[in-house]
């Protein structure tokens, strides 16, 4: 019988500490590299913590793919939890080229078939995956996923931040000012195919 309260009270300490330890954000402060300011509890309500928007996006882009997101800036109650997700839909041959976050990102398929992917220093990590499937990006690491079925494809992504950043390798080489020959000299690319790029990505330089 002790046990049984002891358990009680250590399950009623952590909901009470977490409970006081709630910081919804507020959106109308800036955000800081702890998160965003706490909104006052008298101003929180349900809908801080429910987001509707997970819905398919437009997957009219270069990639053929879109992503709709539920972060701490559409979901405030995730401030400070170091969670969000995102969902992915890809048309036929959809893919999301080489990237990174600032998060470890875990990708369940939900329909169709998609091939994904991270890459080490020394390794590719491949494999396709169908619906009930899951992989795990470790934080950092590049990786990609392509739409490798007949059909589209769609995705829901887990992340371990509650506003994980990307960096996409081709935006940052070719939608930016860097100069073409230097982007040259350090890939070994064509400077034909550098400038191609650079009109896809609206690139200058």
């Amino acid at each position: 019988m002790i046990h049984t309260i002891l358990f009680f009270f250590v399950l009623l300490s952590s909901y009470t500490s977490y409970a006081d330890d709630l910081c919804v954000a507020d959106l109308l402060l800036p955000n800081t590299p702890s998160g965003y300011p706490c909104k006052s509890e008298t101003n929180v309500t349900v809908n801080d913590f429910v987001f509707s928007g997970l819905v398919p996006g437009s997957t009219i882009n270069p990639f053929n793919f879109a992503i709709t997101s539920a972060f701490v800036t559409s979901l405030p109650g995730l401030n400070g939890l170091g969670i969000s997700a995102a969902r992915a839909d890809f048309g036929i041959n959809g893919s999301v080229p080489v990237h990174t976050h600032d998060a470890t990102e875990l990708l369940i398929v939900v329909e169709g078939q998609i091939t994904a992917g991270f890459i080490t220093r020394t390794k590719v990590y491949s494999k396709t995956i169908k619906p009930g499937d899951l992989i795990v990006f470790p934080k950092g690491l590049l990786h990609f996923v392509v739409n490798s079925g007949v059909g589209k494809a769609v995705a829901f992504v887990a992340f371990s931040s509650s506003n994980p950043s990307t960096q996409i390798l081709d935006t940052l080489l070719f939608g930016n000012n860097l100069s073409t020959s230097i982007i040259a000299e350090t890939t070994l690319l064509d400077v034909s195919q550098i400038l191609k790029l650079k009109a896809q990505f609206n690139g200058t330089g």
